[in-house]
């Protein structure tokens, strides 16, 4: 251990050290970048060191946590082996973030204040051009995990940059942004050694340099269902043809599908089987998922490779599904972008939460407008709604006594309104089964795997039906996203099939909007049978699955 003399000494060299470069020191300037909604801005650093009383202040419109960063960037300078910024009592430190009219959040700030820091101080010489840092410190100079790291280096390549530094856990994610080359650090350490051309020579560099990850990722078709997770879903729900149906017609046109029935029937298993039967995302689709889930910071794999499927509680407020905040940040609504929003006990939702669905399954966005700022966020999702004929579950059953109030029962079914129920294009029963197909029994492996391809082979009709809508489209789109144009130069009907379509819809008196789902999801049908046209069988059942009476006449 050192004594009192000998660490009164190591300070007193430190601080001499310091003065030294203080008489040298200068503005320094290195860039990052922040989320701002699903969007990403640019954000200068500059840190200004002059004399005066020792102060350490941060402007630009800091939140509380980056006001922070002032502590946490102290003792990470300190504990890779520089003087602190608080060392001495006759110098000021005021770091400025650019633009000043832009508030800043988060503690993505730490590294890029630290290394400017050290630039001005003349620790450290190396030339912050071209190159964008990104990351929180630890006190002891570890680098902690950030949120979109795929967003902020795609804004870099875009930008110009050609590097950029992110944690060591984020650099597979951010290399996803091909043309910027991508360095993922431990530690502060390891920055400043790969950077400080004061200390080391070229030769010490090239051994302690980052190394740059990259991947391939260049198909469009981005991965492969893999055989051990399919066909193991669908095989335990016994009977329901008629919603398992229903879950491949909604799963290939991306059409929203509601179940009712009483308490007990497999709603709940249905729609959570679902997802096995989705086709894979596209490349594309993938990229635009994981910004979105790593913003939010639900990201926990370097890339999403599968369609999300989001279930919220039905306690959730109205800005937990479809987002908002003093600056606005997407919900579940979002999160549910290309992929499910599981929405069960769906009346048990507040009534403002189910309204703002509105706009989400009519146009797949979001807009949030605050004072501070607005937002349209992407909600591209198909929903799965699952919910009892009155809140005892038991209205209509046949064999247990409903004991709902009448009160209860109207206050329960004015929670749907009319818009909401049109914007849902299938309604489906979900009724009870027969106890003796219930029963256990030992079954042989044959029988087992015979099961196990009923969900593979519903997973191939969807995307057969897919790839028909991709061709016809152009891109990936769905039936259910077709205009009225693309009604009048796709969905075909045959003279008997509009016949039937006109007059069903005159004597259910349906609006207009409804009239047109109908027919996407009649182009729907007629994919999944390879017809070209749509025929009179296909309008049939597409109308049995509009919504009729389902609380009954209250």
């Amino acid at each position: 251990m050192l004594c009192a003399t000998e660490h009164f000494l190591l300070q007193v060299v430190d601080t001499a050290r310091f003065l030294i470069h203080f008489v040298n020191m200068k503005l320094a300037r290195v860039s990052s970048a922040q989320v701002i909604g699903l969007r990403s801005e640019i954000i200068t650093v500059e840190v200004d060191l002059f004399s005066g009383v020792h102060s350490f202040s941060v402007v630009g419109l800091p939140d509380k946590a980056v006001e922070e960063s002032r502590d946490r960037v102290a003792s990470a300078v300190k504990s890779t082996g520089f003087p602190s910024p608080k060392m001495g009592n006759s110098h000021k430190v005021v770091v400025s973030l650019a633009p000043a009219d832009v508030k800043k959040e988060g503690p993505l700030f730490d590294l890029p204040i630290t290394l400017a820091y050290l630039l001005a101080a003349e620790h450290i010489r190396f030339n912050p051009e071209k190159k964008m840092f990104l990351g929180e410190l630890a006190l002891s100079g570890e680098l902690r995990p950030m949120r979109g790291a795929l967003l902020l280096a795609e804004k870099a390549r875009e930008e110009g940059f050609e590097e950029v530094f992110v944690p060591a856990s984020n650099a597979t994610e951010a290399a996803l942004a091909h043309g910027i080359k991508v360095y993922g650090a431990k530690t502060l350490r390891d920055i400043v050694d790969h950077l400080n051309e004061k200390r080391l020579d070229e030769e010490t560099r090239k051994q302690t340099s980052l190394s740059g990850v990259k991947l391939e990722a260049q198909s469009e078709t981005l991965f492969k269902p893999k055989e051990e997770m399919l066909g193991r879903s669908f095989e335990d729900i016994v009977g329901q043809e008629g919603a398992k149906r229903g879950l491949v017609i909604a799963a290939a046109g991306a059409h929203n599908i509601a179940f009712y029935g009483p308490p007990g029937t497999g709603k709940t298993l249905l729609a959570r089987a679902f997802a096995e039967i989705l086709p894979p995302l596209t490349l594309k689709e993938a990229l635009e998922v994981t910004r979105i889930h790593s913003v939010a910071g639900r990201l926990h794999t370097p890339l999403l490779e599968t369609p999300p499927f989001r279930a919220p509680h039905h306690t959730a407020s109205h800005t937990a599904i479809v987002g908002g905040g003093s600056f606005p940040r997407p919900g579940e609504a979002t999160l549910a972008h290309r992929g499910v929003l599981f929405m069960d006990e769906f009346p048990e939702f507040d009534k403002r939460v189910l309204e703002a669905l509105r706009v989400p399954l009519e146009d797949g966005t979001v807009s949030v407008a605050r004072v501070r700022g607005s937002e349209t966020f992407p909600a591209e999702f198909i929903l799965i709604a699952a919910m009892n004929p009155c809140p005892c579950g038991f209205r209509g059953d046949g064999r247990k006594t409903c004991i709902c109030a009448q009160s209860a029962l109207q206050k329960y079914a004015r929670k749907i309104s009319g818009p909401i129920m049109d914007r849902i294009d299938m309604w489906v029963e979900v009724p009870r089964i027969d106890h003796k197909r219930l029963e256990l029994k030992a079954i042989s492996d044959e029988e087992r795997q015979e099961r196990a391809k009923v969900t593979t082979d519903m997973r191939k009709r969807v995307i057969q039906a897919r790839d028909t809508q991709s061709k016809r489209f152009g891109a990936a789109r769905t039936n259910s996203r077709m205009t009225i144009r693309e009604l009048e130069q796709f969905a075909r009907l045959t003279p008997e099939a509009q016949k039937t379509l006109t007059e069903a819809s005159a004597t259910r008196d349906i609006s207009a909007r409804a009239y047109h789902r109908i027919i996407k999801l009649s182009r729907t049908i007629a994919d999944l049978e390879g017809s070209d046209d749509v025929s009179k069988n296909h309008i049939l059942e597409a109308f049995q699955y509009r919504p009729r009476e389902l609380f009954g006449s209250l």
